[in-house]
């Protein structure tokens, strides 16, 4: 049991409650309260205080924080609810007692490849910040005759629909004639349906999309769609400096 106070927004973060950023939203609306009493932003706590977030009692952090790597499938999406009734892929993981899921990025349910949970979620907020500089690359099936000029625009960076900036850091040729041409694709960010998007940019359309490494993280080539692959926290974790 951890009998030091600390913060109360790394506390619910450790266990996987959700981001500091949401936590210390969730403080400044006064839908946190510790021992009965409407937490602030500065509040710390141990584990022998009752912690209530939106109603719901938090259970102290028992188990043992995991991280996972799952090749998630098409047709899931990586919300923990739908509105529509659509498979998410929370459903598809392993079951926990205390803790939750924390995905590191997400894909849009037309995408398939790597997706990396924990329970964990001071190690998944800094797998995903940006001065951690993770690049993602991934596999495209691409219609359309890609030209020279057209990498070199996409290289430089071009314009979204939304009039954002976007850009690779590399594409190569991954083999395939007609219309089965592959390329791999690398960038540093992750925003949402971006691979599709910059290549809409010149006229191309991305007929297949699937993650096959997130930083040092590699999609292994014996790992089935649906099926999960156990890393090791303690590693990655001291790896990514959490004390």
């Amino acid at each position: 049991m951890n009998n030091d106070p600390q913060r109360l927004q790394k506390v619910l973060a450790q266990r996987g409650i959700g981001s500091r950023r949401e936590i210390e939203a969730w403080i400044a609306a006064g839908q946190i309260e510790v021992n009965g009493q409407t937490a602030v932003l500065g509040t710390k706590v141990t584990d022998a205080d009752r912690i209530t977030v939106q109603g719901r009692l938090v259970p102290v952090g028992v188990e043992e924080h995991r991280f996972i790597l799952y090749n998630k499938p098409e047709g899931l999406i990586c919300t923990r609810s739908d509105p529509q009734g659509r498979i998410t892929v929370f459903s598809k993981l392993p079951q926990l007692n205390k803790l939750r899921w924390v995905s590191i990025g997400r894909l849009d349910i037309n995408s398939s490849g790597l997706i990396l949970f924990t329970t964990d979620g001071e190690l998944a907020n800094a797998l995903m910040h940006p001065k951690a500089n993770i690049e993602r690359e991934y596999a495209v099936r691409v219609l359309g005759t890609v030209t020279q000029p057209m990498i070199q625009r996409m290289l430089r960076g071009v314009t979204l629909e939304d009039g954002t900036k976007a850009k690779f850091t590399q594409i190569k040729a991954a083999g395939g004639t007609g219309a089965n041409v592959w390329y791999h694709i690398t960038l540093m960010q992750g925003r949402y349906r971006e691979v599709r998007r910059v290549f809409e940019t010149q006229g191309l359309r991305v007929s297949r999309l699937i993650r096959i490494r997130y930083g040092p993280f590699v999609l292994p080539k014996d790992l089935s769609e649906g099926k999960f692959l156990e890393l090791d926290y303690d590693k990655y974790k001291t790896a990514f400096n959490q004390p």
